[in-house]
């Protein structure tokens, strides 16, 4: 049986390109280091390919100069190319339509390899009562994003529960560690939903499309990572080709490779057979259960897909 191997989806595609957006202090560069496996900077090229020296491009910054169009590269995993749209959130009506006319060229480009394949809206949580703001509003409402899919990355989402934890702190006294955890988690899910920001996400007259959201914490610690934003990414794309080639990003996670298979054949299936009631969390695990070595749980993934099985590695 004939096979698409990783090399050949590349050879297709080139490689896979990520638009980063949100204000400054968002956690983005951390986002990037997190998906690349790698604690170094990214190294930068210009549109044509010519390497540019960091320095050069630091001091572009303090003078409020940003080119979207240079490209970040980690060497840790060169199959990801990043752009960034640092400058319009706080920059001028020019610096907004630079970006704008950027996302609408590159998301209706000829060439898939030249696409915009992804876009990762970063909202930070760390002041929840202004999570939406000007900028936020303006790029949904305005910038088209053709069939790039709109991921929106709530950052910080542990500050949430600092806050929490202020607002029902009497009411913790006296109940049991487990009854207290529960207690912080209901109100975190409140303020997270007082915000209103999904329902800003959703409204109809959007131009961007928005597909889902990942929820980010603890960032700073060493043993986290961006399984979620991958996972959702991959499961927001219409391009079976791209969706491989995000996978191929990551070809020692295997908990990611089976989910998505999983996940889209069996949606695959549902159309092909135009089953209306299908139990989704049996279905992935009947299929999982031909994988021995792996241990089975379910988990809930925040997107437009509700149910997906998390398969964990248990080669001893």
């Amino acid at each position: 049986m004939a096979t698409i191997g990783a090399q050949d989806i590349r050879e297709r595609i080139g490689r896979f390109r990520v638009l980063i957006m949100g204000r400054a202090n968002a956690g983005k560069t951390t986002i990037l280091q997190k998906v690349c496996n790698t604690t170094d900077q990214p190294e930068i090229y210009d549109a044509k390919g010519h390497k540019i020296d960091a320095s050069i491009v630091q001091s572009s910054l303090k003078r409020g100069n940003h080119d979207i169009t240079n490209e970040m590269v980690f060497r840790s995993n060169p199959v990801f190319i990043f752009h960034d749209s640092c400058g319009f959130e706080a920059g001028t009506d020019k610096e907004f339509e630079s970006m704008k006319n950027f996302i609408s060229e590159r998301a209706h480009a000829t060439e898939l390899e030249d696409r915009i394949h992804a876009i990762w809206y970063c909202i930070p949580m760390d002041d929840h009562s202004r999570t939406f703001q000007r900028s936020e509003e303006k790029f949904f409402l305005e910038c088209d994003t053709g069939n790039a899919p709109v991921i929106a990355v709530f950052t910080k989402f542990d500050a949430l529960r600092a806050v929490a934890y202020g607002d029902i702190k009497k009411q913790l006294q006296g109940v049991s560690a487990e009854e207290r955890s529960k207690r912080i988690a209901q109100r975190v899910e409140e303020l997270f939903t007082n915000t209103g920001v999904l329902e800003k996400l959703r409204k109809s007259e959007n131009r961007a499309r928005y597909k889902s959201y990942v929820r980010l914490q603890y960032m700073n610690k060493q043993d986290t990572d961006c399984d979620t934003l991958l996972e959702s990414t991959t499961l927001a794309l219409d391009n079976e080709e791209l969706r491989l080639c995000l996978v191929s990003t990551q070809q020692s996670n295997l908990e990611l490779c089976i989910k998505c298979a999983v996940t889209i054949l069996v949606d695959r299936a549902h159309q092909l057979f135009r089953l209306l009631l299908v139990d989704y969390g049996a279905y992935q695990y009947k299929i999982a259960r031909w994988f021995p070595y792996l241990k089975v749980r379910q988990r809930l993934i925040q997107s437009d897909d509700s149910l997906v099985m998390m398969l964990m590695n248990d080669v001893r």
